[in-house]
């Protein structure tokens, strides 16, 4: 048929497609195409019944209507390549057109086989628009029905498929930490890669729900070698945690020995080991002493008697070692300092100080105050370690202090200066919270109309003996008018104390020795348990001059009442808090007033 030799892209075009029924002029443009074309088209419909078609009246139609067409387009279709049947056509673009104006300039017909074969040129955007239009006719026709899922088919404008509301990818600087405390109790916390150990303690203590007195820390410790360290609040968690291996943990516990250096320097400092005091003869203030170890310009030094053990070695060696800023050295000539008898021991710079747990048994110290210094490039290799051993427990709390102090010098004293800043900085805004230290507990008399305070030892614990004897009579008076209910304090008295921190019940004297080394063996360091030898008895554990100190609590019975004592009846209690909070005013028989509790935390 005619309509087999006109081209391509007519019959692909949507308006003559055989599949399309619907042939009215409202749903195709009437203007594009010409009144003749679309009867010829007719005629060529099955249910025509002329076979005979005009062709050269058909072509020719075709032609004119599109001619109009591609008028409208000219502009665009100089600067954008030609479709020749549906194809990219650009070598012959020249060649056309040159024939094309060469046959009309010289009035030559352009025979019929060309004009089949050469379909007009049409712009891109027109076949676009073409589609365009030809898609509204057909949905102008259907009822307007809402789209009920909009931001579904918009992702543009969708709420939930644009990229900025996609929810963000978890940041790779974030870490999973395991804390353990003295229990085995483990805690899991997601921290950033910039959480220093003070960041960590306080999300602890705020988790836990404790009282945040800035003596908790973090301690690094390797079961395996039997090593242990307090973090420095200014090191960065992750970074530790690099270093650690897969036995170690962190464990989370008190620390009051931590910057107890700044306010009580001699105590940890003795004068036979500061080369500086052993040169002049004479001892030096407090304040001076501090100076020269956090000035970077001085030269501080300490010096003394150590045991090292021997590389590759169970044998131990006693030398005489100095301890510089350049690092950690013994004499081989006696106590000589000169350079020649120097020999280097360990690095300051990129080691690290610890403390070694049951150093008698593991690595058959000869004492019990065994430490070591490790390098942070060693994780679990025993034969890279320096160890090291004093002779009493002063000695070495001097050298691990002296330690910290050279490596990390004026740091450590911001360390301990930001927590007061942030309590200074809060009083401004907050209402100022009682605190327990001993500025705060004084023994006061109010006998008189106004009250007062007693500077007088002697009067003080007058004064609580004539208090004890106050409650005595209130309690008898009480039993005298009937018998106490479950909830008296006479009934209360032999188990209110269970619910203070500072009690731990039935723990061994082993136990408590290891608790107060583990939480800074300062002044003041105090616990209380049961008796082992008595059932019915109670035991006082103190530190004083870091040493430990047992003072049995007995049970005494006077007039139908049950007290404690720990001076023998001289001084009575109704229960153990009362015991406690006497002894936090005054000394009494104690070496030291009692300070700071030696608590745990459940996690």
């Amino acid at each position: 048929m005619a309509v087999a030799e006109c081209p391509d892209y007519f019959l692909l075009h949507p308006n003559y497609q055989q599949d399309n029924v619907d042939r009215t002029a409202n749903h195709r443009p009437a203007e594009l195409i010409g009144s003749s074309f679309q009867q010829a088209a007719n005629r060529n419909s099955p249910n025509h019944q002329e076979d005979d078609v005009d062709l050269e009246a058909l072509v020719n139609d075709m032609n004119s209507s599109f001619e109009s067409l591609c008028s409208t387009y000219t502009v665009q279709a100089e600067a954008v390549p030609l479709l020749h049947n549906g194809q990219s056509h650009r070598p012959n673009e020249q060649t056309h057109s040159q024939s094309h104006t060469h046959s009309h300039a010289h009035g030559q017909p352009t025979s019929l086989h060309q004009k089949l074969r050469r379909s007009q040129p049409m712009h891109i955007l027109a076949v676009r628009r073409l589609q365009v239009e030809e898609q509204q006719y057909r949905t102008s026709s259907l009822p307007a029905i809402p789209n009920p899922f909009p931001e579904l088919c918009s992702p543009a404008s969708s709420p939930t498929l644009c990229p900025g509301s996609l929810p963000p990818s978890q940041p790779s600087g974030k870490y999973i930490i395991k804390i353990f405390n003295e229990d085995g109790m483990v805690k899991v916390v997601e921290i950033l890669a910039d959480m220093t150990a003070r960041d960590l303690c306080q999300l602890l203590v705020y988790k836990s729900h404790c009282v945040d007195d800035n003596s908790w820390a973090l301690v690094e410790h390797h079961p395996a070698m039997g090593l242990e360290r307090c973090l420095e609040d200014h090191e960065l968690v992750v970074q530790v945690q690099a270093s650690m291996t897969s036995e170690s943990k962190f464990l989370f516990r008190k620390n009051y020995a931590k910057y107890e250096f700044f306010r009580n320097p001699l105590n940890f400092f003795p004068e036979q080991m500061v080369a500086w005091c052993q040169e002049s003869n004479r001892s030096i203030p407090p304040s001076q002493l501090l100076q020269n170890f956090l000035n970077s310009t001085s030269c501080p030094e300490i010096q003394g008697y150590l045991y090292v053990k021997e590389t590759g070695r169970k044998s131990w060696k006693k030398l005489y070692v100095f301890l510089r800023r350049s690092g950690l050295y013994y004499s081989t000539k006696g106590t000589s300092k000169e350079p020649r008898h120097l020999q280097l021991l360990a690095d300051l710079e990129d080691s690290n100080i610890y403390t070694v747990i049951a150093g008698k048994k593991l690595h058959n110290a000869p004492a019990e105050y065994e430490f070591c210094i490790k390098p942070n490039k060693v994780r679990s290799e025993q034969k890279e370690l320096r160890m090291l051993c004093a002779e009493d427990e002063q000695s070495r709390t001097c050298w691990m202090t002296a330690f910290r102090l050279f490596k990390y010098g004026i740091l450590l004293y911001q360390n301990y200066k930001i927590p007061q800043q942030r309590k200074a900085l809060l009083s401004h805004f907050s209402t100022p919270v009682r605190s327990v230290s001993e500025n705060s507990l004084v023994a006061m008399d109010f006998s008189g109309r106004i009250g007062r305070v007693i500077d007088n030892p002697v009067e003080a614990q007058s004064a609580a003996v004539e208090e004890g004897h106050a409650w005595r009579k209130r309690s008898q008076r009480m039993n005298n008018l009937g018998s106490p209910s479950p909830l008296h304090p006479s009934s209360l008295s032999g188990v209110i104390h269970k619910t203070q921190l500072w009690f731990h019940g039935r723990i061994t004297r082993e136990e408590s020795h290891k608790m107060i080394h583990q939480q800074g063996q300062v002044d003041g360091l105090f616990l209380l348990r049961d008796s082992q030898s008595n059932p019915k008895a109670f035991v006082l554990t103190l530190c004083h001059h870091q040493k430990i100190k047992h003072f049995q609590i007995l049970p005494c019975e006077e007039d139908g009442q049950v007290f404690f004592s720990l001076d023998d009846g001289t001084t009575k209690f109704t229960d153990l808090i009362q015991l406690v909070e006497f002894y936090q005013l005054n000394r009494g028989v104690l070496p030291c007033r009692l300070k700071h509790p030696c608590t745990t935390v459940a996690l």
